[in-house]
């Protein structure tokens, strides 16, 4: 694929924006990168006219984006989505600096789709919202003033994207993983998080970190979709009954 074309794999996931006119200038800061593909998750006002006057040209931009109830819809086919944050959190997924996110994401969308996520203007992304992306991308900001509008992170973001893109080579293109998508791997996790249920393993009523430790560790393995298949029929295959027997594995739940 040729280098700048990669971008038309890469969208903005945009999560219950507040402020249409922060909808209109995301959707500026993308274009002025050559990034079209806009996806909205419950925004709180749209299609809204300040969208499409913050968006100064880039109208098409506004005018085709995709509208969602739920974070999952929005990243359904995302082989890789990238969760935008700079709130520390003792649970999260790897994090790397824009630049090499952005090296990440562009790699991917040599072949599949990927995504780039960001959250609400006043509490950013939830802590839910994270755990459902494989990567956090943050921008090394001044410490002691990090705080960047939404606007403003997504045109930061977007140049990276952009660099990412002109520089990569097609050496290697044959040898690209392909990942499971979104749907595929949510579906493990539920399906996971069930088997580990019946096992008496994992205890809904009191989760703790488990399952955010879970996720941390199968997102450094960027499943792919042969893998997740392997996962869920292992899984299947230890929940049949065995001779006869209730099939149910010994107690052995954790403190975690």
């Amino acid at each position: 694929m040729p280098q700048t074309d990669l971008l038309t794999n890469i969208r903005v996931v945009l999560c219950e924006t507040s402020h249409p006119g922060n909808i209109g200038a995301a959707a500026r800061a993308m274009k002025t990168m050559g990034l079209a593909e806009l996806h909205l998750v419950a925004p709180r006002h749209f299609p809204d006219d300040q969208a499409q006057r913050r968006a100064s040209g880039a109208a098409d931009v506004i005018q085709n984006a995709h509208v969602h109830a739920t974070l999952d819809e929005a990243l359904q086919g995302v082989a890789l989505a990238v969760a935008c944050t700079a709130r520390p959190r003792d649970m999260a997924v790897e994090a790397l600096g824009a630049r090499e996110a952005a090296a990440r994401m562009v790699a991917v969308a040599a072949a599949q789709s990927a995504a780039l996520v960001f959250g609400n203007e006043s509490h950013g992304l939830t802590t839910e919202q994270v755990n459902k992306c494989g990567l956090i991308a943050y921008i090394p900001a001044n410490p002691q003033y990090s705080s960047l509008n939404l606007g403003a992170a997504v045109q930061v973001l977007s140049y990276e994207l952009r660099m990412g893109a002109m520089g990569v080579s097609n050496a290697g293109e044959s040898e690209q993983r392909i990942l499971a998508p979104h749907e595929d791997v949510e579906g493990f996790y539920r399906h996971l998080e069930s088997a580990m249920a019946a096992t008496g393993f994992f205890d809904p009523e009191h989760p703790k970190k488990l399952m955010p430790r879970l996720r941390r560790l199968f997102a450094r393995a960027s499943l792919e979709r042969d893998e997740v298949n392997i996962l869920r029929g292992i899984l299947k295959a230890l929940s049949r009954p065995k001779n006869g027997g209730s099939g149910a594995a010994p107690s052995g739940r954790v403190d975690t």
